[in-house]
C-alpha cells in the first residue's frame, strides 16, 4: 500500500471512529476517494505532499470529461476530496491545503416538479379508501378488508400532509406519533422536527392502526415500525416507490410520480396558499431558507401563467 493510500485510510478511520459517520456516508466517501487515488496514480503521485492545486483541477475536469459525471456528482466527489485535504493539513500530513482554492462546478437550478391538488387527490384515491367518506366502511368492511390498501392510503396521506422525505416516513416508529395531530420526524443528520398532521391523514392513520397494522404485525410481533410490509417487517424505500408508482398508474397520471413529488407538491401548495417561506422551511426540515426558496420560483411561474391567461392586456 502506498503512502497516499495510507493517508486516505487514516482519514476514513477518522470519519468512522471520531466523527461517527454513517455506514452509507463512509461507503460513498471511500468510493469517491478511491476514484481520486486512482486518478493520482496515473499522474505518478504516490504521497499527499506531491499533490498540487493543478492536479485537483485536472481531476475535476477528468470527472466530467472522462467519467461523464454531472455537476452535482462532481460536487459530491469534490466535497470528499476537500474534506480529505483539510484533514491532512490539520493533522500535519501536508503543509498546505491544495484543494482549498478549488470550487465545485455550479449546478443547474432544478425546479421541483409538483402536481396539482386535483392530481394529488386522484393519486390518493387510487392508493386506497378515504376514511372520511361514507363509503369507507363498506369498502373495508371486516369481511373485505385489504390491509395493504389501507396502509397505502395512510402512507400517501402522511407524505402529502407533512412533506416528509421517504426515508423519514419508512423510519417512523409508533412512538413518533406524538398525538393524533403531531408527528416526529428525523431528517438529515438525525435532526428532529415535529410537524402537524391534517385531518385526512389523521383519519387514514387511525384506520391503518386499527384495521390494517394488527393484521400485518401478527406475522412479526414486536416491531416498533409504523409502516409494515406483508411479512410484518418495516416497509422499505423501494416498496414506497412501487406503491406510489402503482397508484399513479391506476390514477392515469401521465407524469412520473415519486415520493419526492408529494414533498414538492406539499411545499408548492402551501406557498400558493399563502404560507410563509420560513414556516415551509421548518416543516420541510431545510437547514437553510435558500433551499426552500426554490419552491417560490414554482409559484412565481404559476402566477405568470395565470396572469398571461387572465389579464386582458397580457394576451396578444
Amino acid at each position: 500500500m502506498s503512502k497516499l493510500d495510507d493517508a486516505i485510510g487514516v482519514y476514513l478511520r477518522h470519519l468512522a471512529i471520531e466523527k461517527g459517520s454513517a455506514k452509507n456516508t463512509l461507503k460513498a466517501y471511500k468510493a469517491d476517494l478511491q476514484r481520486y487515488s486512482d486518478f493520482l496514480v496515473t499522474k505518478s503521485i504516490s504521497a499527499p505532499e506531491q499533490i498540487t492545486e493543478s492536479h485537483i483541477q485536472a481531476f475535476v475536469i477528468f470527472l466530467g470529461a472522462t467519467d461523464g459525471l454531472i455537476s452535482t456528482s462532481i460536487a459530491r466527489v469534490l466535497a470528499a476530496v476537500r474534506g480529505l485535504h483539510r484533514f491532512w493539513l490539520f493533522e500535519g500530513i501536508t503543509s498546505q491545503d491544495a484543494a482549498a482554492p478549488i470550487k465545485p462546478p455550479k449546478s443547474p437550478r432544478n425546479i421541483p416538479t409538483a402536481i396539482s391538488i386535483e392530481a394529488v387527490e386522484r393519486l390518493l384515491s387510487a392508493a386506497g379508501p378515504d376514511a372520511l367518506t361514507s363509503s369507507y366502511t363498506a369498502e373495508i368492511g371486516l369481511a373485505q378488508v385489504d390491509p395493504s390498501r389501507v396502509r397505502n392510503r395512510a402512507l400517501l396521506e402522511l407524505l402529502y400532509a407533512t412533506g416528509a422525505r421517504v426515508s423519514e416516513v419508512v423510519n417512523l416508529d409508533l412512538d413518533d406519533l406524538l398525538d393524533p395531530t403531531l408527528i416526529r420526524l428525523f431528517g438529515k443528520g438525525s435532526k428532529e422536527r415535529v410537524v402537524p398532521v391534517g385531518k385526512y391523514a389523521q383519519a387514514a392513520l387511525d384506520a391503518y392502526l386499527v384495521r390494517a397494522r394488527p393484521f400485518l404485525v401478527s406475522k412479526n410481533t414486536g416491531t416498533p415500525a409504523l409502516f409494515l410490509n406483508q411479512r410484518g417487517s418495516r416497509l422499505s424505500r423501494q416498496s414506497v416507490w412501487q406503491i406510489i408508482s402503482d397508484a399513479a398508474a391506476d390514477a392515469d397520471l401521465d407524469s412520473e410520480i415519486s415520493p419526492h413529488t408529494l414533498r414538492h407538491s406539499f411545499a408548492t401548495h402551501l406557498l400558493e396558499g399563502g404560507a410563509d417561506v420560513r414556516v415551509v422551511q421548518e416543516l420541510l426540515g431545510h437547514a437553510s431558507v435558500a433551499t426552500t426558496q426554490i419552491y417560490t420560483l414554482v409559484t412565481v411561474d404559476r402566477l405568470r401563467e395565470i396572469y398571461a391567461t387572465a389579464h386582458p392586456r397580457a394576451r396578444r
